[in-house]
């Protein structure tokens, strides 16, 4: 079955473009075009999409505001946040209110093409190293003085959990977490599977996004205590 996109952006030429590289893929269909936010909730209310590609800028509705009220709906579709500038402070927030990730517009097609299959497979398509470089950049958009990382369910984490929460939110893959805990590769996967369930996310960014929120990171690097 083909990927169901939604392309929102008040630009229509860009929105022309991306809707051309997707044509033109026998995996992907484009559903459904919107100017504005406000516009993309409603349309989505009698469409079924898999991925959202989400401009920031926007009238009536921006694509923040939208990405928050799109996800925090059940069976939501994933979102990507287009954005203009490399770590565009838009970024951050689009990932605190629970996009999969975050693209420049002007992303090589293929790199677009393969963001899309990712995060409709489930991952996130912002490389750790990055969002912990956005994360950094925009740290005074955070909460601080948090002494003891126990919210918003770290506690229910094993002490392993912890740990390789911890690693992912300080940039290191998969396989770079496996090599410094001397695990295979599968078994930190799994980790990571149980720490998603356990703590309600989507995906990886927001275990980033959460490990700096409770004090567990902070920002500059670093595990907390």
């Amino acid at each position: 079955m083909a990927i169901r996109v939604m392309l929102v952006d008040d630009q229509v030429l860009l929105r022309t473009g991306f809707r051309m590289v997707l044509a033109a893929q026998p995996d992907m269909e484009v559903v459904a075009e919107a100017g504005d936010g406000a516009e993309a909730i409603g349309i989505l209310r009698a469409t079924a999409v898999d991925v959202v590609l989400m401009d920031v800028r926007m009238p009536r509705l921006d694509g923040v505001e939208a990405t928050r009220r799109i996800c925090a709906q059940p069976g939501a579709p994933k979102v990507l946040i287009l954005t203009t500038f490399d770590l565009d402070e838009y970024a951050f927030s689009g990932l605190k209110a629970g996009a999969s990730g975050f693209m420049l517009k002007d992303v090589p097609p293929a790199e677009l093409l393969a963001a899309i299959r990712s995060v409709h497979s489930g991952d996130a398509v912002v490389a750790p190293s990055t969002t912990r470089r956005l994360l950094d950049r925009f740290s005074s958009l955070l909460p601080s003085g948090i002494s003891e990382p126990q919210d918003k369910g770290v506690a229910k984490l094993t002490e392993r959990e912890r740990e390789v929460m911890l690693l992912v939110a300080q940039g290191l893959s998969n396989g770079e977490i496996a090599a410094r805990l001397v695990l295979s590769e599968a078994t930190v996967k799994t980790h990571v599977g149980r720490i998603l369930t356990k703590l309600s996310l989507r995906d990886r960014v927001q275990v980033v996004v959460l490990a700096y929120e409770t004090g567990l990171v902070r920002a500059g690097g670093g595990g907390a205590g």
